[in-house]
């Protein structure tokens, strides 16, 4: 099999959005984002507590929708906290959740790529302007919070529409980082968290994009338990709370609450 194939190949496997089936465990719908770091947590606590929980990734808009249809999910952590609070404006949730991070996007490039990284999207416009770029990622804007993120920076650089006719839009952010980081695209605009984990950052480079570029579309993550959840659930609930869970956040690069506001 080809390099570029089997780098591919490990990318899929390693940002696959949904777990293994779980019959009988409490379900957490989860944002792509959160693939690694909350995998890393859930592990913890059943060694802490006995307890297991059965963890499904995706987009906050698709779960959004799920948890309005009946979906069984016991806790909800979202992407974009408007989407916790329009379920709670609904009584679908047991209250307005709790803020849980803040998240940041990067450029990223996988190894090969012409495209040369940088915080202020300098190597993309020069990129795209020689005619480098044909094939870049995000997540769809439509549904992704990390995706209408990735659109507002590229507007703010002055990029949008010269990029948009090559866009590789991905269902959510960890297959936009699938994109980005299997070789069969110049680069794209994933999630910091997504980048952090050593499986993907060893597949190329990435820069940190300012905050302010995409203050328009602010990646204040909430969760919330819903009408559904049971005891482990709420003890899930808790356990991200508490200091061992959010040093895991902050090492995949989330900013806590409580430093976003300073």
């Amino acid at each position: 099999m080809p390099l570029a194939r089997r780098i591919g190949a490990a990318v899929v496997a390693l940002l696959c959005v949904t777990s293994s089936p779980a019959q009988g465990l409490p379900t957490v719908a989860a944002a792509a984002d959160l693939k690694f770091a909350l995998t890393e947590i859930a592990e913890h606590f059943r060694r802490e507590t006995g307890r297991a929980v059965k963890l499904t990734f995706g987009s906050s808009g698709t779960f959004k929708t799920q948890i309005e249809n009946g979906a069984p999910f016991e806790l909800f952590l979202s992407a974009d906290e408007n989407y916790v609070l329009q379920l709670a404006d609904k009584g679908l949730v047991r209250d307005r959740g709790t803020l849980y991070a803040v998240g940041r996007i990067v450029l990223f490039a996988p190894h090969g790529s012409p495209l040369k990284v940088d915080g202020e999207l300098k190597g993309l416009k020069t990129a795209l302007a020689e005619g480098q770029i044909r094939r870049f990622a995000i997540a769809n804007p439509e549904h992704a919070p990390y995706g209408r993120a990735a659109r507002a920076a590229l507007q703010h650089a002055g990029l949008w529409a010269g990029i948009e006719k090559t866009l590789v839009l991905g269902e959510n952010a960890a297959q936009a980082a699938q994109f980005a980081a299997s070789g069969s695209s110049q680069g794209g605009i994933i999630p910091l968290s997504l980048s952090k984990a050593p499986e993907v950052a060893r597949l190329g480079r990435f820069a940190l994009i300012p905050a302010e570029w995409h203050a328009i579309e602010p990646l204040r993550q909430r969760m919330v338990l819903t009408a559904k959840a049971g005891e482990t659930a709420a003890i899930f609930y808790r356990y991200l709370q508490q200091p061992a869970a959010r040093e895991v956040f902050v090492r995949y690069g989330f900013v806590l609450p409580e430093e976003a506001t300073k």
